[in-house]
């Protein structure tokens, strides 16, 4: 099942185990289980401290459990964890195996203090990679109280399942049986809902702390440069995030980032917030700005109000709260969300296999899409307002030369149809004729571009273009002296990666300036 690079690799990990534990797997006679034998077969070989039982009494097959010797840890894979998920995979197996998780002490016993029964499923697809973060965090958690267990489930696999549960989104997390959430969460986010005085303890920190000389709201890649830019100077610096990565999270492939040929976004993301921990910056994660009220005279503090209730205040700010994908506005889309309208093909596609869907949009973003997602569903509708595509030529004649894609130009969609449960059509007008036509399809993949995250900023004076982005000059200045943005959340033209970061190191220079001349 694995190459010998992969094994001498896994072997080099698996040397951290310090006490052994059993491989528990389920199995049929079909391939599937005779391909996840060989993957648990090659696994075992390579630890003295890893025994493999092929008696497993689980419904799910194939899939298997990790459990210490007469200690039942809680953790299934249901499915083979491939992709995205052998990450997943090899850390679980770490961690059962007793190496140390790489999470704060203070994490740690609020995951031991967690009291009720909580038992998860999650379901993923391996193309996913919003997954891996939701199915990680929650196999530590199981790993560390006995009172959680987690089962990560293939929907690509266990179709069934999915059509029961009508599962159109991943990942899905059940709770106990019922849904908990959909879409990337991570750990902090998944013991703030479940621990619910975990906020309130928070926002009280929160309040308590000093004034910042530099606050950067937002924590992608304009953030995060601002960040270590401000940081540098040898002023105090804090990151106020939603979540750290921003829309670079959600990113599958990038390689337009100079001197990375490749790379996906959930690594850089990683890879950018350990960056900024090297210097002394105070990172305040999972905290969504509601309001700002700038300064009231020269050399004041502006403070930025946050949904827990807290509130921080700084000397400078640095906007930088990035974009966020467009919705289409039309009625059905909210009814259907995640019940057959997505925004993620790479996460959501192998959900839709053999099934028809559409692609709103022909620029490269939604070009791409189809093109990915031409090799997994039945069918494939391009809908595009405009009377011709405007994604790069090489990538429309590959649209093109694929058998199962259809391309309608000239086309406003006017509604998602459902039939209460999920989608199962599309109306669309012809802009030509004024014709209303309908598609009967089961899936509707939305990629018509990105819209700033700047409602929270309305009525502070913060000058916005029409679009509602911040306008800045050279500088990175808004309106409001003190006050500076930076990223996707501005005017500033060309929403790349690499622009942002520039505009963020910009921003904070700018900043710096002004402290240092008032």
């Amino acid at each position: 099942m694995l190459d010998d690079t992969l094994k001498s690799q896994l072997k080099a990990y698996l040397e951290k185990v310090t006490q052994p534990f059993e491989i528990v797997a389920s199995l049929d006679d079909g391939a599937k289980s005779q391909e996840l034998h060989g993957l648990l077969t090659d696994i075992a070989s390579l630890s003295d401290k890893i025994s493999l039982n092929l008696y497993g009494q689980d419904s799910r097959r194939p899939s298997f459990a990790l459990n210490r010797p007469d200690q039942d840890m809680g953790i299934v894979f249901a499915g083979i964890p491939m992709g995205h998920e052998f990450t997943s995979l090899v850390l679980a197996l770490l961690q059962v195996g007793g190496h140390p998780p790489k999470v704060t002490d203070e994490v740690i016993e609020q995951i031991k203090g967690l009291d009720d029964a909580l038992h998860f499923e999650t379901y993923y697809s391996l193309s996913c990679q919003n997954c891996p973060d939701v199915v990680q965090a929650l196999n530590l958690m199981a790993v560390l109280n006995p009172n959680v267990s987690h089962v990560a489930i293939d929907g690509a696999l266990f179709q069934d399942e999915v059509e029961e549960r009508q599962v159109m989104s991943v990942p899905s997390i059940y709770l106990n049986g019922q849904l908990f959430d959909q879409g990337r969460m991570s750990l902090e986010q998944i013991l703030a809902k479940v621990d619910t005085g975990a906020a309130r303890r928070e926002a009280a920190k929160l309040n308590d702390k000093p004034s910042f000389d530099v606050l950067v709201v937002g924590g992608g890649p304009a953030g995060a440069s601002a960040a270590i830019y401000a940081a540098r100077k040898g002023i105090r610096t804090g990151v106020a995030a939603e979540r750290f990565g921003g829309q670079v999270m959600d990113t599958m492939a990038i390689e337009n980032f100079i001197s990375v040929p490749h790379t996906e976004g959930p690594k850089m993301a990683a890879a950018l917030e350990e960056h900024v921990k090297e210097y002394e910056v105070d990172i305040m994660n999972l905290q969504r700005a509601v309001k700002l009220v700038p300064a009231t005279q020269p050399g004041g503090e502006h403070e930025v109000q946050l949904e827990s209730g807290a509130s921080l205040k700084s000397k400078t700010l640095i906007l930088a709260t990035g974009a966020r994908w467009r919705e289409m506005n039309v009625p059905g889309e909210a009814d259907y969300r995640n019940k057959g309208v997505a925004y993620c093909p790479h996460c959501d596609g192998p959900l839709f296999k053999g099934k028809r869907v559409a692609v709103i949009g022909g620029g490269n973003s939604g070009v791409e899409a189809a093109i990915d997602l031409a090799g997994i569903v039945g069918r494939v509708t391009l809908i595009e307002f405009m009377d011709e595509m405007r994604a790069d030529a090489v990538l429309q004649k590959k649209l093109k030369s694929l058998p199962n894609v259809d391309i309608i130009l000239g086309a406003r969609t006017t509604e998602v149809n459902g039939d209460g449960t999920r989608v199962n059509g599309l109306t669309f007008e012809e802009r030509a004729s004024g014709e209303i036509k309908r598609l009967d399809l089961e899936g509707i993949f939305v990629q018509i571009g990105l819209i700033p995250n700047t409602e929270w900023l309305r009525g502070s004076l913060v000058e916005m273009s029409e679009r509602g982005e911040i306008i800045t000059d050279a500088h990175g200045t808004t309106s409001v002296p003190g006050i500076f943005a930076a990223g996707d959340v501005t005017t500033v033209p060309y929403k790349q990666i690499i622009i942002a970061m520039g505009e963020g190191s910009k921003a904070a220079l700018g900043a710096f300036d002004h402290l240092i001349r008032s």
